[in-house]
């Protein structure tokens, strides 16, 4: 049973709200972040990337950039640059991407749902990306990046958000700079809140999509926050986090590519030898974007492939191990490349498939040796894994749209 409960929402001004979305401040280096807030004084990258606020060889990390971000936050609240409704609400946050619409609820989530599995996860985290949100997220006592949540799609739901939809103005409707359209409606009526978290309650399982790091340094700061108030009653806001929830059949997953800086000591020729015992190499005449599973593009000295896994590289049930990520990564990258931790090892990268093949080409051509194009891992895998309570090697998913941070905040 699933905890999904409406909130107060902090937003900005309908006048200036495309103005302040931002995407989210992991897909930004330093350099690019800092940048990128000199673009407007509005935009909500400047609270999440604070130390874009002081000069370059200042700590990120070091408690006056928190501070910074939270006082910045409050002047802002202050400006009227955001208001807060005083009544509890669900809110629909459509995105809509080369025309293809994704609609979810925007709710505040359980982090005891998160604790006991309810909510479920499929990646490891690490402790320092974890400290920088903890540290952002207590000083501001707000949540302001919302975790990306998929639920398995469910009618009744689907039909209140698609009556909204068609009969009431939306609060925010605007077209951001990289051509993704977003539109917002509140979701007030007293029967409609009721009967969404009615539904959500008979939901069994709720699965993170994106935003692992966000999720679990919110759920930290509830712990801290629990431990700082003893007699906690489990009704503070600090006891939930700041969502939007999918329904799995509106999510698209894009593929999370792969390339090399070399070919382990090994030459051409060499390598497509070693390759072909595990797979099937034909060159192509055109660049290949696998359209099945077990099917990769490979870019070498200008050419390209297409690899097919060989039937005994794939006949596992194992969830993890059945994914196109791990048979690549268990039969090539690893045992001829020498690729054996690929969250470590610094001579692999990963390109998100947003970026296109031509961004493979040009690795390539600049820094690399080889290129891997994937076959997307699908939603119903990502189910399977978490159900499994197991993990997903990294770089396994790319979602897209992005969701914008700033058009929700959720004060703690």
């Amino acid at each position: 049973m699933a905890t999904v409960k409406p909130f107060m929402c902090v937003r900005p001004d309908p006048k200036v709200a495309h103005r302040v979305a931002a995407l989210p401040y992991d897909v930004y280096s330093r350099a690019e972040a800092r940048v990128k807030c000199m673009e407007d004084d509005l935009s909500f990258l400047r609270i999440d990337r604070p130390e874009s606020q002081f000069p370059e060889d200042f700590d990120m990390y070091s408690q006056p950039v928190y501070e910074k971000a939270r006082d910045m936050l409050r002047e802002q609240i202050g400006s009227g640059i955001y208001v807060e409704d005083t009544d509890r609400c669900y809110y629909i946050y459509e995105l809509i991407m080369n025309g293809r619409h994704q609609t979810g609820i925007v709710a505040c989530a359980s982090i005891d749902d998160y604790m006991n599995g309810v909510i479920k996860k499929h990646e490891n985290t690490r402790e320092e990306k974890e400290q920088d949100r903890i540290r952002h997220v207590d000083t501001c006592s707000a949540q302001t990046g919302p975790i990306f949540l998929a639920y398995r799609s469910n009618c009744i739901i689907s039909g209140i958000t698609d009556r909204i939809k068609d009969s009431e103005k939306p609060i925010y409707s605007f077209t951001a700079d990289d051509g993704i359209s977003h539109n917002v409606w509140k979701i007030s009526d007293r029967n409609d809140i009721g009967e969404i978290a009615g539904q959500f309650e008979k939901t069994d399982s709720i699965y993170i999509a994106d935003g692992h790091h966000r999720a679990a340094s919110a759920v930290k700061v509830g712990i801290k926050r629990r431990q700082e108030n003893p007699g906690y009653d489990g009704t503070e806001e600090f006891n939930f986090f700041l969502s939007v929830l999918f329904p799995e059949d509106q999510l698209m997953i894009m593929p999370y590519n792969r390339v090399v800086k070399d070919l382990n000591g090994l030459d051409e020729d060499t390598f497509l030898e070693k390759i072909g015992s595990g797979f099937d190499v034909r060159e192509q005449d055109a660049p290949v974007s696998p359209v099945s599973k077990y099917n990769y593009g490979m870019y070498l000295g200008n050419r390209w492939y297409l690899l097919t896994a060989r039937e005994q590289l794939t006949g596992t049930n194992d969830p993890v191990e059945s994914l196109d990520v791990s048979v690549l990564q268990n039969y090539l990258l690893k045992p001829v490349l020498g690729i054996d931790d690929p969250r470590t090892d610094k001579r692999i990268d990963f390109i998100g498939g947003i970026r296109g093949l031509e961004e493979l080409e040009r690795r390539v051509h600049t820094d690399m040796k080889v290129a891997f194009s994937m076959y997307p891992t699908s939603i119903q895998e990502l189910f399977a894994v978490s159900d499994a309570g197991l993990l997903m090697p990294p770089k396994s998913t790319w979602f897209e749209p992005k969701l914008r941070s700033g058009l929700f905040i959720h004060r703690i």
